[in-house]
């Protein structure tokens, strides 16, 4: 864990890495507090908004549970576990039972349709899913073409032909299973990742990877965990933001976390919960940010402590309104599936640059770097590289060895990502490096077009991508959803327009505006701006 301090420079320094020879995450984030005291691990509230409180104790017995009916399905060390649900109880337990049994885990977003799940399935020759009937309905339609996929356990009342139920499963299995003793470079987990060309790659993690989230996650959510802390997010538990920023992370240090499964992110909803479970930490995507910030949300219940975002900035016209809103600062972080949590920011550390990423994380050595991994110089527009080894770092892309080796370069993990470093040390991000846009001989990144966008009083949301232009190599385009209140019209085009010439720079502004009623989005909530480049 970090000493709490204001000093940065000492905090880095005084950090070494404790990364023990054996290591399980089910042990780590479960047995150690399963006491029999009865502390709370999970808090799921219902759609109706009834909630069942778990403990670690019952979350023990139960993970025991399921990993009995794993081995006797003859699954063995190293096989592959699917999880293909919400955030749920039942999620938890399947991760959980996964690393007892040293098989590995496959977190699935519940809202992926057919050929998604296939591919992933088919890729990694999971074994066993555990899913609902929302699941069994896409599974049922692509079942002939997964050979290795032996167990369908599906939660809920019902077992069609060819499932098996979840529930009674778990009740008529041994509590009694003894973990296996994993090494901390053991495989996990295989979380899949989406690039910008060909199909997904998965990212395949050891146990240690909880521990290299640690440090990102304690500096960015004020020195967690503190007392009565209880954690949140809306995101999905199928992606490394919501498993690893928060889920377990969380469990490690024995801190509640509030699971809900919503159809939908609805701000006022989301206040409302946060006021009656008492949350005080949060991750809290940056859209949902700005949806909050779109409702114009309140309320007197919400007494939160420390809130983390990621994924796009925030720019300084939503860090004033989260400040005025929640009255603290809204930390930043950045990492990616493959190395997470490498950079972030506190305030109490340095202060809050609006549209820095932040410094890297202790324990973390980050630069920016060319082609061939030489640093630059501060203040060069270049890729974001983590020095290596490092014990967040996947083991590999699974069944993909020639991806594995073009992602390091001279000793440190290409991130892929566009960025620079200020003479302070601070980290902004530019763009993917497929997202840059050449136009008019200039290299612009989109993000800086994006915060500038966001400041107009009639823009809740844009996207900037690069279209193309016989003249200019690319012209800039910018997908626009308007505030309530404002319509679209040629006239509000122009406005826009002229106001990030003004703002920004004359060669910067969308020679293009086109307005949307939403903007596609990954799990994560970010922007695919490669749907929009193929849209035109």
């Amino acid at each position: 864990m970090l000493t709490e301090t204001n000093d940065y420079a000492k905090l880095c320094r005084e950090f070494r890495w404790e990364i023990p020879e054996r290591f399980n995450m089910a042990t780590a984030c479960c047995d150690r507090h399963a006491d029999g005291s009865g502390r709370l691990a999970l808090i799921y509230v219902d759609e109706d908004g009834s909630s069942r409180h778990t403990s670690f104790d019952e979350l023990a017995v139960l993970s025991r549970r399921f990993a009995n009916v794993l081995v006797a399905d003859e699954l063995t060390r190293g096989d592959r576990v699917a999880l293909f649900l919400s955030q749920s109880l039942e999620l938890l337990v399947g991760h959980l039972a996964a690393f007892r049994a040293g098989m590995i885990s496959i977190p699935l977003f519940a809202l992926f349709g057919e050929d998604a799940l296939e591919f992933r399935l088919a890729n990694s020759a999971a074994r066993t899913i555990v899913t609902d009937a929302a699941g069994w309905q896409k599974l049922q339609k692509i079942r002939d073409h997964l050979p290795d996929l032996k167990n369908i356990y599906l939660v809920g009342d019902d077992a069609p032909a060819g499932t098996k139920q979840f529930g009674p499963a778990l009740q008529a299995a041994s509590s009694d299973f003894t973990t296996v003793d994993t090494a901390a470079d053991d495989p996990a987990m295989i979380i899949y990742t989406s690039g910008t060309t060909g199909n997904p790659k998965g990212a395949l993690h050891a146990h240690r990877v909880l521990l290299g989230h640690l440090p990102n996650v304690e500096m960015i959510h004020d020195f967690f965990p503190k007392a009565d802390d209880v954690m949140w997010t809306p995101a999905d538990w199928a992606w490394i933001g919501a498993l690893f920023d928060v889920l377990f992370p969380s469990l490690y240090h024995g801190v509640p976390v509030v699971g809900h499964r919503a159809k939908k992110f609805e701000p006022h909803a989301a206040m409302q919960l946060m006021a009656e479970h008492n949350v005080r930490n949060v991750f809290l995507p940056p859209t949902a940010l700005k949806l909050m910030r779109q409702a114009e949300v309140s309320h007197p219940g919400v007494k939160l402590r420390s809130i983390f975002s990621g994924g796009e900035a925030l720019g300084a016209e939503l860090l004033d309104w989260v400040r005025s809103t929640f009255g603290i600062e809204v930390h930043e972080g950045y990492g990616q599936t493959e190395c997470n949590l490498s950079v972030g920011n506190n305030a109490k550390l340095f202060p809050i640059r609006p549209g820095s990423m932040g410094k890297a994380t202790p324990g973390f050595d980050v630069r920016i770097v060319d082609d061939a991994g030489n640093e630059l110089p501060r203040g060069e527009r270049g890729i974001i590289a983590v020095a290596q080894p490092n014990p967040v770092t996947m083991i590999e892309y699974w069944k993909n060895p020639d991806a594995t080796q073009k992602k390091y370069v001279g000793g440190f993990l290409l991130t892929g990502d566009l960025g620079r470093q200020d003479e302070d040390g601070y980290f902004w991000y530019l763009s993917r490096e497929d997202d840059v846009i050449t136009t008019a001989g200039y290299r612009v990144g989109p993000s800086e077009i994006e915060d500038c966008l966001l400041k107009h009083p009639a823009v809740a949301m844009s996207a900037v991508v690069g279209v193309p232009d016989p003249v200019r190599t690319e012209s800039i385009k910018a997908w626009i959803v308007l505030r309530p209140g404002f319509a679209p019209s040629e006239a509000l085009a122009r406005e826009i327009q002229d106001f990030v010439k003004v703002k920004l720079a004359a060669h910067e502004y969308p020679r293009f505006v086109q307005f949307a009623d939403n903007l596609p989005m990954t799990a994560t909530g970010k922007v695919l701006r490669r749907e929009l480049r193929a849209l035109g």
